[in-house]
């Protein structure tokens, strides 16, 4: 990792993620990817994760931390009237190089585990379609769970730019979303899927009654994102109700011990969004393996994304058949999706 790839990492974060959704983080991106005392600060953040993410994160933790600086004038998230004009950039700068040994202990420290709820929108139709190819409950595993949020993914309630609610509709959480391309017939939403187990893995649990995990994944959050921040709030108090059962470990390495305790009369449903990037080749070929291993003895989905590509897939084993199917593209945070499935179900 040198500061060449890190300033591609921002040039690419502005352009795929941010345009459209964060002009502040666009805009710093842009910057950032220019000026050599940043790039060489980003040097200390661990191998694998994603750069620009942590960075806007630790700095946007330490401002709702209460750390005072003028910069603050530019984030949503913490002012009403936010400031507009061209000295964010000036004012970031100063506020990491005033705020460096803080800064350099989060990236060395922390781990982007964004918990973004509203990605729940397009898991819903996923295990919706599923359920409805199996008629059995399902049994969930999510690699990369951070605190859990959207193992609950059957808590909530959604809605499609329609009047039409489904779901959970006593839920403290309401998503919204967007189906871009194609379309979701009302058959598919119309029963929530039964769920037998959840069970969350990751590296490092998120623990949402700890003050400092609750306030890190906030800080993740982009500041304009008010509904975002809603979300979250709404989707820890639903957590606290029905907290899903997580252990801290390597996924891949957990997986096979982990399937031995869901029942053989549930379907297994293994899945991970936007977690698939932090891992290295030979991890990603291993979790790909125990999979394949796993569905020579019994049924089982696997829905991801960011294996090969950035769109969402759902891969299942069923009788020893392998089939591979594309949902279609997904917004990061989950505002729109393309709905490309074929099947019995689709469109």
């Amino acid at each position: 990792m040198d500061t060449h790839w890190v300033a591609e990492r921002f040039n690419h974060f502005a352009i795929l993620e941010c345009e459209g959704s964060s002009e502040l983080y666009k805009n710093l991106s842009l910057q950032i990817a220019k000026d050599h005392d940043l790039l060489e600060l980003c040097l200390y953040a661990r191998q694998g994760q994603p750069i620009p993410n942590l960075l806007f994160g630790a700095v946007h933790y330490l401002l709702l931390q209460g750390t005072d600086h003028e910069l603050k004038e530019y984030y949503s998230s913490i002012v009403d009237n936010t400031k507009k004009d061209s000295h964010s950039f000036a004012l970031f700068k100063d506020f990491c190089l005033k705020n460096v040994t803080n800064i350099k202990s989060i990236l060395k420290n922390k781990r982007v585990q964004t918990n973004e709820v509203r990605r729940c929108a397009y898991l819903y139709p996923v295990f919706c379609y599923i359920y409805q190819q199996t008629n059995k409950p399902l049994s969930l595993i999510e690699i990369g769970t951070s605190a859990g949020l959207q193992l609950l993914w059957d808590h909530y309630s959604y809605s499609y730019e329609k009047d039409h609610l489904y779901g959970n509709e006593d839920s403290f959480v309401h998503l919204t979303s967007k189906v871009r391309e194609g379309g979701l017939p009302h058959q598919l939403l119309s029963l929530n899927p039964p769920v037998n187990d959840r069970l969350g893995i990751d590296l490092h649990i998120s623990d949402l009654t700890d003050e400092e995990d609750y306030l890190w994944l906030k800080a993740l959050i982009w500041p304009e994102h008010k509904d975002r921040f809603v979300n979250f709030e709404d989707s820890v108090k639903q957590l606290r109700l029905h907290p899903p059962h997580l252990i801290e470990g390597d996924g891949a390495a957990l997986l096979s011990e982990a399937v031995e305790e869901i029942p053989p009369d549930t379907t297994l449903c293994i899945f991970h969004t936007h977690v698939a990037n932090q891992m290295p080749r030979s991890v990603k070929e291993s979790l790909l393996q125990k999979i394949n291993e796993i569905g020579g003895q019994r049924d089982i989905f696997h829905i991801y994304n960011n294996m090969e590509d950035r769109k969402l897939h759902v891969d299942s084993i069923l009788n020893g058949k392998v089939q591979k199917k594309t949902v279609g593209e997904t917004d990061g945070h989950g505002r729109w999706f393309d709905w490309k499935l074929s099947g019995d179900c689709s469109i």
